[in-house]
């Protein structure tokens, strides 16, 4: 798969095969391309050549929305949930992507993240980065996708949250079986949360394996500033 942007190829020949029911970590410094092949992976922008299959489909000329429809969670960097509209609206809007146009919240949301069952009057404006976070993911979760994609979830996050948020992926991946790929730069949350991860430099996938053949040779030559 390449990818262009705005003139300049951003992406080159990534080639990224992710099994069913894995916990994926795409791990590299900033800039090497991370953010840009989860959009791809999303529909948020295009794939100048090259094909994205999801369970033997193609998806690769298809909308971010028909992705939704078909299993797909996205939670972004930055979260971008909607800061004028309360929790309760907010996930209320993922729900539009479900498939049997279920209107009710699933109960699982709030057992996973309790506070915002306790703040489903408040603007999500109102909330700390942490709970904007687990509202993102919230959202994404109501259409009770097969396949969960993270941005950076841990970014300007408070600790004890971070735990919590870790906790829940695990949760996802190991109990229910959800397949989660996420761009994360902390190694130790990393470790705790992935199964197999994928380095990236300079907008290849250079290296590949499971989270414990992660070396720390690997670490200073892709990860280490």
């Amino acid at each position: 798969m390449n990818q262009l942007y705005g003139g300049t190829q951003i992406l080159w020949d990534v080639d990224l095969s992710i099994a069913a029911g894995s916990c994926t970590c795409i791990m590299g410094r900033n800039g090497v391309g991370k953010t840009t092949l989860l959009k791809c992976l999303m529909g948020l922008l295009p794939v100048n050549t090259g094909e994205i299959h999801l369970a033997g489909d193609d998806f690769t000329r298809r909308s971010a929305e028909t992705r939704a429809r078909n299993g797909i969670g996205y939670v972004p960097q930055g979260r971008d949930i909607f800061p004028l509209l309360t929790v309760e609206e907010n996930l209320r809007v993922g729900l539009a992507a479900r498939t049997d146009k279920s209107k009710k919240i699933p109960e699982k949301i709030f057992q996973l993240f309790p506070v915002l069952g306790d703040m489903l009057g408040r603007l999500g404006g109102d909330l700390s980065g942490g709970q904007q976070q687990q509202l993102a993911i919230g959202r994404a979760l109501v259409i009770e996708p097969k396949v969960l994609i993270l941005d950076e979830p841990n970014e300007g996050i408070q600790p004890n949250i971070v735990k919590q948020i870790g906790d829940v992926i695990r949760l996802l991946n190991e109990r229910d079986g959800m397949t989660v790929l996420l761009v994360e730069q902390k190694l130790a949350f990393a470790r705790r949360v992935g199964r197999d991860f994928r380095l990236m430099e300079k907008g290849r996938v250079v290296a590949s394996g499971a989270m414990s053949e992660l070396s720390d040779e690997m670490i200073k030559k892709h990860l280490a500033v």
